[in-house]
């Protein structure tokens, strides 16, 4: 078995995987418990210098 054929079974099997495990983590992280915050100063962020009055 050559290099290039169990680089290419790892990323077939683990290497696919690990990306879809990544993937998940990755869209789940917003909505974790302790992230409402965070998520809402950087949401309003852009409109941290408007003024109401003008």
């Amino acid at each position: 078995m050559s290099v290039y054929e169990t680089m290419r079974h790892f990323a077939d099997s683990w290497g696919l995987l690990a990306m879809f495990i990544i993937f998940v983590v990755l869209c789940a992280w917003p909505f974790r418990p302790g992230a409402r915050k965070r998520n809402h100063d950087a949401a309003t962020l852009i409109f941290k210098d408007d003024n109401d009055g003008e």
